[in-house]
């Protein structure tokens, strides 16, 4: 799996146990290793204030600059959590950022871009998107990894069951959902949201 730099993991504002849920999305992948800073890098959403407060006290944070702070326990390699407190069209929001402390710029660029994303003037969800929604919604037992059951240079992707109908329950690949799949996996709210383009 290759994520994109920069991405958007759900869409809302997640509760506690939501959010502790998504602290670690890839907790069932193959083979987990130190390596694996790269599936985390760049993942964020949105949190209620509670829940960005409830954080704060946790543990003295590791560094605090203005509106943001680190977490000090490391997910993986440099890989930590950052908690922002942003003004987005005057409303104060609060966001969870899987930052990569050995690039000093790389906590500033995650608040650049989540108040680019926030800002746009119509909700409006990307393909990756919806899939990173999907994923980040669905239940541990209903997700996973293609295995034997699919050709060897697919194995480790992605996979989630789906309701087929007459065909009954089958295992896909996420980036292979069509749209009209994509709109069955989503909560009705979010169903009928414009396509945004990719920045």
């Amino acid at each position: 799996m290759t994520p994109l730099s920069v991405r958007k993991v759900f869409q809302g504002i997640a509760d506690r146990r939501q959010m502790f849920r998504m602290f670690d999305r890839h907790a069932q992948r193959p083979n987990p290793s130190p390596d694996d800073a790269h599936l985390y890098r760049g993942e964020w959403f949105e949190v209620g204030q509670p829940e960005h407060n409830y954080m704060f006290e946790i543990l003295p944070p590791l560094w605090m600059r203005g509106d943001a702070f680190a977490m000090r326990e490391y997910l993986t390699g440099s890989i930590t959590s950052v908690f922002f407190a942003l003004t987005v069209d005057n409303n104060l929001r609060f966001f969870h950022a899987y930052c990569d402390l050995s690039d000093r710029a790389s906590s500033e660029r995650m608040r650049t871009a989540i108040a680019e994303r926030e800002s746009r003037p119509v909700k409006a969800m990307t393909r990756e998107e919806r899939l990173e929604h999907i994923w980040s919604s669905t239940h541990d037992d209903y997700r996973g990894y293609a295995g034997e059951r699919f050709s060897k240079h697919l194995w480790g992707k992605r996979t989630v069951l789906f309701y087929g109908g007459q065909r009954g329950t089958v295992l896909k690949l996420l980036d292979q959902l069509t749209d009209t799949e994509i709109l069955a996996k989503l909560p009705v709210h979010l169903r009928y949201l414009p396509d945004a383009i990719a920045a």
